[in-house]
């Protein structure tokens, strides 16, 4: 004689799969809409009203100029683009060159068997002369 405990209806567990994709169809139809809605919206957002504007008076900045290259050889000898120059006249061949703008991009190349006082009297006439954009220029480094 034992005690029954009764709990009821017997539950069962149904044996139904679970569905673990995404169903991004709502999505796609919302993200459809709203480009729609953009694509119509765009061209609404651009101004279209008709205003005559003044003319511009001021004069326009001329394209940036190419750098002047001065080359300092072995033997001393120096050069303004491909003309040979002394350092004398260095201040006046590069006003030619640059019809005097001193924001012109000035690239010394210096031998390196010259010695670092002569490119630097070369360096400090150019400064002298106005010319503050004076980059030195070098091979790139060979690694055996």
């Amino acid at each position: 004689m034992g005690i029954q405990f009764n709990s009821g209806p017997s539950v069962k567990r149904h044996n139904y799969q679970q569905n673990a994709e995404m169903n991004i169809t709502p999505f796609v139809d919302v993200m459809l809409v709203l480009l729609i809605i953009f694509m119509v919206a765009a061209p609404l957002a651009t101004v279209d009203i008709p205003v005559d504007l003044p003319s511009n008076s001021a004069t326009t900045s001329p394209p940036p100029t190419d750098p002047v290259y001065i080359s300092v050889q072995a033997d001393g000898q120096l050069f303004v683009q491909e003309d040979p120059v002394e350092l004398a006249a260095l201040t006046n061949r590069v006003h030619a060159f640059t019809n005097g703008n001193p924001e012109t991009r000035m690239y010394l190349r210096g031998d390196q068997a010259i010695d670092y006082g002569t490119l630097m009297r070369v360096m400090n006439t150019l400064q002298r002369a106005g010319y503050t954009r004076i980059s030195l220029v070098a091979t790139e480094d060979q690694e055996f």
